[in-house]
């Protein structure tokens, strides 16, 4: 089974199967902003769900914080712009 763990001093999400990274999502902090910047899961891997977990992991996180994030990782912005579950968090540029 496929675990997703955060690991805030490395700012991701990361897939874990049998003790190998599999995938992780990456952020950076922009003004206390989380900015989703890349998702990534192996190529035999794909297919699973794990890159919409890995983007959920971080959204967990910001949500306990009560934080916000944005996304230019093109994954993140599809995820987004297509389910407004993610609206109490997510904040877009202006402009």
């Amino acid at each position: 089974m496929i675990e997703i763990v955060y690991q805030a001093s490395e700012k991701r999400s990361l897939a874990i199967d049998s003790n190998k990274a599999v995938g992780e999502c990456t952020y950076s902090d922009a003004n206390g902003v989380w900015v989703i910047n890349h998702t990534f899961v192996l190529p035999e891997y794909e297919g699973q769900g794990i890159a919409k977990r890995l983007v959920e992991k971080l959204v967990d996180h910001v949500r306990q914080e009560e934080g916000k994030l944005s996304a230019t990782c093109p994954y993140a912005v599809a995820l987004f712009k297509r389910s407004r579950d993610y609206d109490d968090v997510v904040v877009w540029p202006k402009g």
